[in-house]
C-alpha cells in the first residue's frame, strides 16, 4: 500500500502536472491551424484551390519552424537546463498565437505560424526529459503517458473553442493559456540528473554535432526518428486532408478536417495514456510500439480502401487511427532514454520535431502523386513508405525499458 501511495505521489508531482498542462497548451496551438485552416483562409478570401495549396504551404512553414526550433531548444535544454526551454518556448508561441489572431493576409499568416512553430518545438521534448529524469525508472513510461494523455486533449479543446468562437478568438485563447501556464511553472525545480553534470569538468553539453561524429550514435538517432514517422503520416495526411478523401470516397456529407483532427486526437489521447501501461505490463517499449503500429497500419488500409460510406464512418476511422498512433509519448520517451544526460534534451526535442518536419516531404509527395494516381492511391503510396521505415526502426532499435538514465554520452 505504501509503494502504491509513493507511485501516486510521483505521478502527481509538479514536473508531471506542469509538463502535462504544458503539452495540453502545446497541442492546442500546434493543431489549431489544422482546425481553422478552412474558416481562416476562407475569411482571408481564398478559393477552394487556394485552401488546399496555401493551407499546405502554411502548414509547411509551421513545420519548418518546428524543425529549427527543435534544434535550438534542444541544445539550450542541455546547455542551460530543461526549465529554460519550458519558459522560453511558451513565451515564444504565446506571443505568436496572439499575432495570428490579427493576420489579414496569407504572407503574414505564414510568418507567424513559422514563429509559432519555433516556440512549439521545445515543449514536448523538454517536458518528457524533465519527467523521465525526475521519476523512478519503473514509472517513466506511465508518467510520460499521463503527460501525453492529458496534453493531447488540447486538440479537443481547440476544436470546441473554434466551434464556440471565431478562429481569431481561438488564437487569442491559445496565447492566453500559454501565459497562464507560464505563471504555473514558477517554482518547478530543475532535474537532479542535469544538476549532477556540474561535477564533470569540461563536459560538452547539447552538442548536436556529436550525433553525426559517431556512426553508431547516428544510426540510433535516425532509427528513433523513423519510429515516429507513421504518426505524422496519420496526422499530416489522413486527417488533415480528410475532406479530399471524403470527396474521393463519394461521401455526400462534407467532411470537416477540424472534426477529423479532433477525433484523431481523442483516440490519440486514449492510446497515449494506455501505451505506458501496456509497455509496463509487457516490460518492453519495442513490443508496445510495434502493437500500436500494426493497429495503425490495419486502420489506414480500412480508411483508404475499406469502403467508408459516411462522414460518421470516416470520423470513427480517424479515432481508430488516432488510437493507433498513441505510441507518440512512448516514442519520445525512447528518444530520451537512448542518450546520455549531456545530450538527452537535444535528442528528445529534435527527434519529434524532425518527425513533424517530415510532413513537408509527405505533403509534397502526396501533392505530386495526386494528379497521377488520385487521392486514395497517392496517400497509400506515402503510407507504404512511412510504415516500412517505422517497422524497420522499431525492430532494430535497442530496448530501453528499465534503463538507468544516470549516464553521460562520451565525446
Amino acid at each position: 500500500m505504501g509503494n502504491e501511495k509513493t507511485a501516486i505521489q510521483y505521478l502527481l508531482s509538479a514536473p508531471v502536472i506542469v509538463a502535462a498542462l504544458g503539452y495540453f497548451v502545446d497541442i492546442y496551438d500546434l493543431l489549431l491551424f489544422g482546425i481553422v485552416r478552412i474558416p481562416s483562409l476562407t475569411d482571408l478570401g481564398l478559393d477552394e484551390q487556394g485552401l488546399s495549396m496555401q493551407g499546405a504551404s502554411i502548414l509547411n512553414w509551421q513545420m519548418c519552424g518546428l524543425l529549427l526550433g527543435g534544434v535550438a531548444w534542444g541544445v539550450l535544454g542541455d546547455k542551460k537546463g530543461r526549465l529554460s526551454v519550458l519558459f522560453g518556448s511558451i513565451i515564444t508561441y504565446s506571443i505568436a498565437n496572439f499575432a495570428c489572431g490579427f493576420v489579414q493576409d496569407v504572407t503574414t499568416y505564414k510568418l507567424f505560424r513559422f514563429v509559432a512553430g519555433i516556440g512549439l518545438a521545445g515543449e514536448l521534448g523538454a517536458g518528457i526529459t524533465l519527467v523521465s529524469e525526475s521519476l523512478p525508472k519503473k514509472l517513466r513510461a506511465i508518467g510520460t503517458s499521463v503527460v501525453a494523455g492529458v496534453g493531447l486533449l488540447g486538440a479537443v479543446a481547440a476544436y470546441f473553442t473554434v466551434e464556440l468562437f471565431s478562429w481569431r478568438y481561438a488564437y487569442f485563447a491559445g496565447g492566453g493559456l500559454g501565459l497562464l501556464l507560464l505563471i504555473l511553472r514558477i517554482g518547478v525545480f530543475e532535474s537532479g540528473l542535469y544538476k549532477s553534470m556540474k561535477d564533470f569538468d569540461g563536459l560538452q553539453k547539447g552538442n548536436l554535432v556529436s550525433f553525426f561524429t559517431n556512426k553508431d550514435r547516428l544510426k540510433l538517432y535516425l532509427k528513433c526518428i523513423g519510429i515516429g514517422i507513421p504518426t505524422w503520416y496519420v496526422i499530416g495526411i489522413l486527417t488533415t486532408f480528410s475532406n479530399e478523401f471524403g470527396q474521393a470516397m463519394d461521401i455526400d456529407e462534407q467532411i470537416k478536417p477540424g472534426l477529423s483532427v479532433m477525433w484523431c486526437y481523442v483516440g490519440l489521447a486514449a492510446g497515449d495514456f494506455l501505451s505506458g501501461f501496456i509497455s509496463y505490463y509487457l516490460a518492453s517499449r519495442r513490443r508496445a510500439i510495434a502493437l500500436f503500429m500494426v493497429f495503425t497500419l490495419v486502420g489506414s488500409i480500412i480508411y483508404l480502401y475499406g469502403g467508408v460510406q459516411s462522414a460518421k464512418g470516416l470520423y470513427i476511422m480517424c479515432g481508430w487511427l488516432g488510437f493507433g498512433i498513441g505510441y507518440w509519448a512512448m516514442f519520445v520517451t525512447i528518444a530520451a532514454e537512448q542518450f546520455g544526460t549531456n545530450i538527452r534534451a537535444t535528442a528528445a526535442t529534435t527527434i519529434p520535431n524532425i518527425v513533424r518536419g517530415t510532413v513537408i516531404g509527405m505533403t509534397t509527395l502526396y501533392g505530386f502523386l495526386k494528379p497521377v494516381v488520385f487521392e486514395l492511391h497517392a496517400a497509400a503510396i506515402v503510407g507504404l513508405i512511412c510504415f516500412s521505415i517505422g517497422f524497420y526502426c522499431i525492430n532494430t532499435v535497442p530496448e530501453t525499458h528499465n534503463k538507468d538514465l544516470n549516464f553521460i554520452e562520451p565525446e
